[in-house]
C-alpha cells in the first residue's frame, strides 16, 4: 500500500514538475511576445493620457479605468478569436494582415515626424478627447470620450495581438490562447498602470510642493516639471519605436512572400559589422543590432513617407484633415467674424 502511495506521490510530483514547466514555457513565450510589440506598446502609452487633457482630476482615474476596460474587452472578446480563428484556418492570411499592421505603424511614425519638422503636432489634435477644457464631467460627454479611446486603442491593440501572435505562430491552438490571453492582460495593465501614474505626476507633485518640507517641496516641483519632459521622451521614443518595428516586420514579411533583397542586405551588413568586430565580444553584437535597427527604421521611414505623402494628395485626405485640425473654438470665431450663414428676413 505504501508503495501505491509513493508511486501516487511521485506521479504528482512529475505533473507538478511538468505544469510549472508550462507555466515557465507560457511566461517565456508571453515575455517575447510582448517583447516583439514594444513599439506599439510605446506608442499607446505616449496617446493615451491625451485622452485626460483638461479633465477634472477627481475623473481622471475613474476615465483611465473605463477605458482600460474597454481595451481588454477588445482583446480578449474580439481581437483574439479572431487571430485564433485565422492562425487556425488561414495561417497564410497572418503575414499579409502583419505587414498591413506595419504599414500603418510606419504610417504613423512618418507622420509624426511630419508634423515634428511642419512645427505642430495635429494628431493631438485628432483624437476624439483631446479638445482642451472639454466638459467631461457631464455623464454623456465622458461616454463619448471614453468611446473614442476605446476606438483608437482598438488599431493598437489588434497590432499588438498580432505582432504578439506572429511570435508564437509555431504552438499548438490551446498554448496560442494562453499565450495571447496572459499578453492581452499583461499589455493591458501595463500600459493603463503607466498612463495612470503619469497623468497623476503632476497632481503627486502639487501636494508634495505644498508640504513645509523643503526636500518635499523640491520633488513635487521636480514631478511638476519633469512630466512635460517625460511624455516629450515618451513621445519621441514611440515615433522611433514605431518606425523601427513597423520597418522590421515590412522587411521580413517580404522576405517570406519571396521579395528577399531587402532582408537579404541588411543581414549582409549585419554579417560585414561582425566580421570588421570580431574579437569585440558584446560590441559586435550590439553593433549588428544597431544596423538591423536602423535599417528597419529607415525602411519604415521612406514607406511611411510615400503613404503620408499619399493621404496628404488624396482631397478626401485634405478635407479630412482641414475638418479635423479645426476646433470648435475656432468655428465659433469664425460665427463671431461675420462668416455664419444669413437668415431669411422677412
Amino acid at each position: 500500500m505504501s508503495a501505491g502511495l509513493f508511486g501516487l506521490l511521485d506521479d504528482v510530483a512529475a505533473l507538478a514538475r511538468l505544469a510549472a514547466a508550462s507555466v515557465d514555457d507560457v511566461s517565456a513565450a508571453a515575455g517575447r511576445a510582448t517583447a516583439k510589440a514594444a513599439g506599439v506598446v510605446v506608442d499607446d502609452t505616449a496617446v493615451t493620457p491625451q485622452y485626460v487633457h483638461g479633465v477634472a482630476a477627481q475623473r481622471e482615474l475613474p476615465i483611465i479605468k473605463k477605458i482600460a476596460v474597454g481595451s481588454l474587452r477588445n482583446k480578449i472578446f474580439f481581437i483574439l478569436p479572431a487571430l485564433l480563428v485565422l492562425s487556425q484556418f488561414a495561417e497564410w492570411a497572418l503575414t499579409p494582415i502583419l505587414m498591413i499592421g506595419g504599414t500603418y505603424l510606419a504610417f504613423e511614425g512618418a507622420e509624426k515626424v511630419w508634423e515634428r519638422i511642419r512645427g505642430h503636432d495635429d494628431h493631438v489634435a485628432d483624437l476624439p478627447a483631446a479638445a482642451p477644457h472639454a466638459h467631461v464631467d457631464e455623464a454623456e460627454d465622458e461616454r463619448t470620450l471614453i468611446a473614442g479611446a476605446v476606438r483608437t486603442d482598438f488599431i493598437l491593440s489588434a497590432e499588438i495581438m498580432v505582432i504578439a501572435l506572429n511570435e508564437i505562430a509555431a504552438e499548438g491552438f490551446v498554448s496560442r490562447l494562453v499565450i495571447l490571453a496572459v499578453v492581452a492582460v499583461f499589455i493591458t495593465i501595463a500600459v493603463y498602470g503607466v498612463v495612470a501614474l503619469i497623468v497623476k505626476m503632476d497632481d503627486v507633485g502639487l501636494h508634495l510642493a505644498g508640504r513645509s518640507s523643503r526636500a518635499s517641496q523640491k520633488i513635487g516641483l521636480g514631478l511638476v516639471a519633469g512630466m512635460p519632459k517625460l511624455l516629450a521622451v515618451i513621445s519621441t521614443v514611440g515615433v522611433v519605436a514605431m518606425l523601427w518595428v513597423g520597418g522590421h516586420i515590412l522587411m521580413v514579411g517580404a522576405d517570406e512572400l519571396g521579395f528577399h533583397a531587402p532582408y537579404e542586405l541588411v543581414h549582409h551588413l549585419e554579417h560585414e559589422v561582425e566580421v570588421a568586430l570580431h574579437g569585440a565580444g558584446a560590441l559586435a553584437g550590439l553593433a549588428a543590432w544597431l544596423v538591423n535597427t536602423i535599417a528597419s527604421a529607415i525602411i519604415g521611414l521612406i514607406v511611411g513617407a510615400v503613404v503620408v505623402a499619399v493621404m496628404h494628395v488624396l482631397p478626401i485626405s485634405h478635407g479630412a484633415h482641414e475638418g479635423a485640425g479645426k476646433t470648435a473654438p475656432e468655428d465659433a470665431a469664425e460665427d463671431a467674424s461675420g462668416d455664419a450663414p444669413e437668415v431669411a428676413q422677412d
